[in-house]
């Protein structure tokens, strides 16, 4: 594994009992994947950029204070193994995290290691779970250059594959095999950047019958570039910053969020920015996620 840096999220303001593995009700997961990348690289680096970036976050974050909730950050999934090992090897992870009565908040690394933090908790919660996914690309092809494991290919094992219902949020960026799998499927439901930005969508119904418990996959590409451009595959015309957290907090107003992963940043030398945003997403999701459960 790479020599990076990764010290607990918001390290420098979590009290002994914030950080107490016994009763804390997040367990951040750091995995460095990057082996699938099609265009920009740099993912590896994303999950120490945004720890490092998150003792700069303070306590309140403008609704809350979700440190008191218990926050703990674990080892970093070694990503030095194949693709197959990391993807079992982060799926006993979360399951383990689930069982121990947590949620577990996966940082990433690229898109393709979603599919092993899913299927943890559904292992864990022996129950399908609804996934809402907040990014550009659909990610629904059977494979990208001969990996069933790519980043592009991600939901397709989810949704396709594993039959788990899936709410796609901000797309604007698929192929015809991607829209083909959307059309055909019952399970797959959709609202496209395009729909979303332009009439400032903030708030919808799921469908009827989407699972009680839901998984929120945010693909940090799902936000527009001028707000994110720290990523290997930027497409213009996303989500704003705001826009984002809005539609995921309606979204929990009913469903239990049984975790999530933040993925995709790829840190960009000397500009910080785009790190800190990435970890003050991370702290507004966990603080939407408390308050939904309160």
């Amino acid at each position: 594994m790479a020599d990076y840096s990764y010290p607990a999220f918001l390290a420098s303001e979590l009290t002994e009992t914030e950080s107490n593995a016994d009763t804390a009700l997040f367990e951040v997961i750091p995995c460095p994947l990057e082996k699938t990348v099609s265009y920009g690289s740099g993912t590896a680096a994303g999950p120490s950029a945004l720890l490092e970036a998150s003792q700069e976050l303070e306590r309140y974050d403008g609704r809350g204070f979700p440190l008191e909730h218990g926050i703990i950050t674990s080892d970093p999934i070694d990503c030095d193994q194949t693709i197959e090992e990391v993807m079992l090897a982060l799926r006993r992870r979360t399951a383990e995290s689930v069982k121990a009565g947590r949620i577990p908040v996966t940082l990433g690394g690229e898109h393709s290691l979603s599919y092993a933090a899913i299927m943890g908790v559904v292992d864990a919660l022996q129950k399908p779970i609804g996934i809402l996914q907040i990014d550009a690309h659909a990610d629904l092809r059977n494979a990208y250059r001969g990996n069933r494991h790519s980043h592009a290919s991600v939901m397709h094992l989810c949704a396709v594959e594993e039959k788990l219902p899936l709410m796609q949020l901000g797309i604007r960026a698929l192929c015809i095999e991607e829209h083909e799998a959307r059309v055909k499927s019952e399970h797959i439901h959709y609202i496209d950047a395009e729909k979303l930005v332009t009439n400032n969508i903030t708030e919808f119904d799921l469908p009827e019958g989407f699972p009680e418990d839901v998984y929120v996959t945010f693909d940090v590409d799902g936000l527009d570039p001028s707000i994110m451009p720290a990523t290997g595959t930027p497409v213009p015309g996303g989500l704003a910053y705001y826009q984002a957290l809005s539609l995921i907090e309606d979204v929990l107003t009913g469903p239990r969020c049984v975790g999530f992963d933040v993925v995709e940043l790829a840190p960009m030398a000397d500009q910080w920015a785009w790190d800190f945003t990435a970890a003050s997403l991370t702290y507004r999701l966990m603080g939407l996620v408390a308050a939904s459960r309160e």
